[in-house]
C-alpha cells in the first residue's frame, strides 16, 4: 500500500516529470481512464484525479488502460519491438482471449513472446491480456452491469472460468513468490450479489463483495501482509462461511462462528472487535462506537477503521450509522447497507 507521504511525493514527481521515478510508480488518471509513467508529456491532472500504483499490473486490474502518449508498457527505450507490437495488439481489441496460434497472425513465435514479455514485465503476455480483460469486467461490475454480462465481455464462456480467472489474478503463482504460504480464494453467490472469500485452513482473511471499489488493491495488500500466494480453491473455512451466509440470508442465524483472522493495527482490531458487540437488528452511531472503546473524541478515526473492515456482514459495520440517523457510508453500497439493516430488523419480530 502506498503511504500518504509517498503519494504526495509521487504527485510532485509527476508535475516535475522527474525521471528518477521511472519504474517506481504509475499514475492512473480517473478522468481519462488511462495510466501513465511519471514523465508523461500529457497535461498534468489535478491531484484529486490521480490514483497511484506500484506496478503496471495493479493499474490494469483497477481498469486503467495504457496511455498512448507515454506508452508505460512499451516505451522504445525499455521494450523490444516485439513487446510493443503485442501491447498494441491487445489495445486494439482488449477483450480478446489470446491463444498460441493467434501469434501467427502477427508473425511472432509464441515461445519468444512469452519469454520476452515475462522478462520485461514480470508477467506473461497472456497474463497481461487477462488483466486487461478482467479490469474491464471489474469496471463494468462496479458500474452496475450484471456479472453474466461482465463474464461475456471478459471472454469467458462459463461462469466457473470467469470466477477461476478472477481468483487466479488475485495473486502471483507460488513458484514466483519463493515461499510456501498459500491462501485460497473462492467465489460465493449471495442474495445481495457475488462475494469473494479468502482463507487458509484455519481462518477467514477476507470476505468482500466482488464489486467493492478498490478490491484488487485490498487483496494485493493482503497478499503482501501475509507474504502469501492467493490461488483459486476452497477450504473448510470457506465452506463454513458459505453455509453460514446462506443461513444468515434465510434469517436462520444471527451471528457467525467461522474463525476470522484480523490483520489490522491495534486500533483497527479494537474497533472491529467492538463491532461484533452491536446486537443483531440494532444500529449505533460512529460516536457511540468511539465511546464504547474508550475513545469518545476519535469518532472520525473509528469511522475510518469501520470503512477498512475486511469482513463484510460477518463483522457488522453495516450496523453503524450517522448520529442524525442517515446511513453514512458502506463499501458494499448504501442499497446493500439499508437491505441488511431492514433484513435484521424483520427477523427480530
Amino acid at each position: 500500500m502506498i503511504s500518504t507521504k509517498n503519494i504526495k511525493e509521487y504527485y510532485q514527481a509527476l508535475i516535475n516529470k522527474n525521471r528518477e521515478y521511472e519504474g517506481v510508480f504509475y499514475v492512473g488518471v480517473k478522468t481519462t481512464g488511462v495510466f501513465c509513467r511519471p514523465t508523461c508529456p500529457a497535461r498534468k491532472p489535478k491531484f484529486a484525479h490521480c490514483e497511484f500504483f506500484e506496478t503496471a499490473q495493479q493499474a490494469l486490474l483497477a481498469s486503467y488502460r495504457p496511455c498512448k502518449r507515454c506508452r508505460p508498457l512499451s516505451h522504445p527505450n525499455h521494450a523490444s519491438k516485439l513487446v510493443q507490437t503485442l501491447v498494441e495488439a491487445v489495445e486494439k481489441n482488449p477483450e480478446r482471449r489470446w491463444k498460441d496460434n493467434d501469434f501467427e497472425e502477427l508473425s511472432i513465435d509464441a515461445a519468444t513472446a512469452r519469454r520476452q514479455f515475462k522478462k520485461r514485465f514480470g508477467m506473461t503476455f497472456v497474463g497481461y491480456a487477462r488483466a486487461r480483460r478482467m479490469g474491464i469486467a471489474m469496471k463494468q461490475i462496479r458500474a452496475g452491469d450484471s456479472v453474466i454480462n461482465a463474464q461475456i465481455s471478459a471472454g469467458y464462456e462459463s461462469s466457473s472460468g470467469f470466477r477461476d480467472a478472477f481468483s487466479r489474478i488475485m495473486g502471483a503463482a507460488p513458484s514466483l513468490l519463493g515461499h510456501s504460504n498459500i491462501l485460497k480464494a473462492s467465489w460465493i453467490d449471495t442474495r445481495l450479489g457475488p462475494m469473494i472469500a479468502i482463507s487458509n485452513d484455519d481462518a477467514l482473511y477476507l470476505l468482500e463483495f466482488v464489486d467493492r471499489r478498490g478490491l484488487e488493491r485490498e487483496v494485493e495488500r493482503l497478499r503482501q501482509k501475509t507474504k502469501s500466494a492467493i490461488i483459486p480453491g476452497s477450504t473448510e473455512v470457506i465452506k463454513s462461511i458459505t453455509k453460514e451466509l446462506t443461513l444468515y440470508f434465510d434469517g436462520k442465524i444471527r451471528k457467525f462462528n467461522t474463525s476470522i483472522f484480523f490483520l489490522g493495527s491495534d486500533f483497527q482490531n479494537k474497533v472491529w472487535s467492538e463491532l461484533k458487540n452491536i446486537p443483531y437488528g440494532k444500529t449505533c452511531s460512529y460516536a457511540d462506537l468511539a465511546k464504547s472503546i474508550g475513545k469518545p473524541s476519535a469518532f472520525r478515526a473509528v469511522a475510518q477503521a469501520n470503512g477498512t473492515n475486511q469482513f463484510a456482514i460477518v463483522i457488522p459495520c453495516h450496523r453503524v450509522i450517522n448520529t442524525n440517523g442517515d446511513l453514512g457510508g458502506y463499501s458494499g453500497g448504501l442499497t446493500r447497507k439499508q437491505w441488511l439493516i431492514d433484513h435484521e430488523k424483520r427477523n427480530l419480530k
